[in-house]
């Protein structure tokens, strides 16, 4: 019996995030391992050096900065801070993480977002073109300066590098810098849309950053810097935002092993092949996606029922209301979602469609 005395109810499995597990088995016992050396700190542990280099090879470039923070608002609010003056503003997707759920982050940081709407989750070369033509009136407005984008996006979709090279190139011709939130970039990297590896990630862009946190590690994130004048000074951006951990071993140690054998990698792919599998099963109920499951995020429209019944299981986001009966949903997979789970989902949504078919 529960302290308070009332019934214990059976936990419910949850697909409200790709970070609700620990860390990796694999990545565990490289803490363990490690856990009796005496190392630098501030990673300059030989664990991150390590994995500096892991990353430099994986992107193609000897030269990069690779700086490890704790989390993805701090990856973004350093990395922003770290390229704009005070007067200079970022161009970001009205639903981009900055803008939606990092509590005014950027903001506080005394940097103004201008918001364009999406198109499928990604910015186009329109839309940025619109927002330069909008905030022109100097010095009376912020100037843009930055364009901030996510790969994979807020409703995991991917750029293809045909995308990406254009947004590259109209960044250049205006003078702006390209920066992207990579909290996802395992499951981008991994999408069987994907066409790009990260060193062309690295060429088309002027910062960005590895997703750990969502992939398998305990915490962690990888801001990889590419030009090297911009990255002597990174680090006291870090230093100032509190991210600079003295014990940043536990960051170098998970990363090494994620990259050591490519298995952040193999990771990322299982989560993505677990939302395939839910979105099949959605479609075979008869039932709508809201945008083509490219990565490990699933959105759903669903019967208002049907979600409700689920939630007695499941945890899960009703994102959004469709219409008059209908919801979004979103689902989120991850490396270490159960294939039981996976099963038990997917029977209730083909069983309930077949139901109301026959009805």
């Amino acid at each position: 019996m529960p302290a308070s005395g009332g019934i214990a109810t059976k936990p419910k499995y949850s697909f409200l995030d790709d970070y609700s597990e620990g860390a990796h088995p694999d990545l565990l016992r490289a803490l363990v391992a490690s856990n009796d050396t005496q190392e630098a700190g501030y990673g300059r542990d030989t664990y991150s050096q390590d994995a500096r280099e892991l990353i430099r090879q994986q992107v193609g470039c000897p030269e990069a900065g690779v700086f490890f923070v704790p989390s993805g608002t701090s990856a973004n609010a350093i990395s922003i801070a770290s390229c704009l003056r005070p007067h200079e503003a970022v161009i970001a997707a009205s639903s981009g993480h900055i803008v939606t759920r990092e509590t005014g982050a950027i903001e506080a940081g005394g940097h103004k977002i201008i918001s364009v709407v999406p198109q499928n989750g990604k910015l186009t070369p329109a839309s940025i073109t619109k927002a330069i033509d909008d905030n022109w009136h100097f010095p009376h407005m912020a100037k843009p300066r930055l364009v901030y984008i996510s790969n994979a996006t807020e409703v995991g979709t991917i750029y293809t590098k045909a995308e990406l090279t254009a947004l590259k190139q109209l960044c250049e011709m205006n003078g702006l810098l390209l920066f992207i939130d990579g909290a996802r970039m395992g499951a981008a990297m991994t999408s069987k849309k994907n066409d790009m590896t990260l060193n062309d990630v690295l060429q088309l862009s002027d910062i960005f950053w590895i997703g750990g946190t969502k992939n398998g590690a305990l915490l962690g994130e990888a801001v990889v810097v590419k030009d090297p004048k911009h990255a002597e000074d990174f680090e006291f951006f870090v230093k100032q935002q509190g991210s600079l951990l003295a014990k940043g071993r536990i960051m170098g140690t998970q990363f090494t092993e994620l990259f050591r054998e490519g298995l952040f990698f193999n990771l990322a792919r299982t989560a993505n092949e677990a939302a395939l599998a839910l979105s099949s099963a959605i479609l075979q109920g008869g039932y709508e996606l809201l945008a083509e499951t490219e990565t490990n995020q699933v959105f759903a429209i669903l019967p208002l029922e049907l979600a409700n019944f689920l939630q007695q299981s499941f945890n899960f986001y009703i994102w959004e209301k469709f219409d008059q009966d209908r919801v979004v949903v979103r689902l989120l997979t991850t490396w270490a979602t159960q294939p039981a789970q996976l099963e038990k989902f997917s029977r209730i949504v083909v069983t309930w469609g077949t139901a109301a078919a026959e009805v």
